[in-house]
């Protein structure tokens, strides 16, 4: 009995490797986007460097991991006061995120997924966060991935940024 119960987990455990090795991609990608809430007060925008990799776990469904890179823009504010007139500016805020990854696929052509994990702040002062940034993508070739986004990351506040990416599939 335990044989035939070997048998069959591995028998799954081929076929799943197999269906996953077929699926598997990695994607780099750049995106931009413009801060909303509270990030439009200190930011004006921001660029962005995406790296994926996926594993095919079915059909419908891919799982991996995440990273990149965001630079957002600290802006510059002038105040005027009468005859006075000062000028502050917000630091750039950079981070690196680290975090799990998962794509849905409707269609072909067109998938819904989220990045969740955590931002390690780069810049003198950010201590980093939460970070979590849902997504739809459209295929726009068999290599070539467009997306929009919600960026985020939470700590004391959210820090959020609307993006619009595209990614290429190696």
């Amino acid at each position: 009995m335990k044989t035939k119960y070997l048998f069959l987990i591995v028998i799954f455990t081929m076929v799943f490797s197999t269906n996953a090795q077929d699926r598997s991609n990695f994607k780099v990608g750049l995106n931009a986007g413009l801060p909303v809430g509270d990030a439009s007060d200190v930011s004006s925008f921001s660029i962005g460097l995406d790296v994926v990799y996926h594993w095919g776990v079915s059909e419908l469904l891919d799982v991996g991991l995440a990273t990149g890179f965001t630079n957002a823009f600290g802006e510059t504010e002038t105040i005027t006061d009468g005859a006075f007139e000062i000028e502050t500016g917000f630091e750039d805020f950079q981070f690196l995120p680290v975090a799990a990854s998962f794509r849905v696929y409707p269609t072909f052509s067109f998938k819904l997924g989220a990045d969740v994990g955590y931002a390690i702040g780069i810049n003198e002062g950010n201590e980093g966060g939460f970070y979590y940034r849902p997504l739809v993508g459209y295929n726009i070739t068999g290599n070539t991935e467009l997306n929009i986004s919600y960026t985020a990351v939470d700590n004391n506040g959210t820090f959020g940024v609307a993006t619009l990416g595209i990614l290429f599939l190696f």
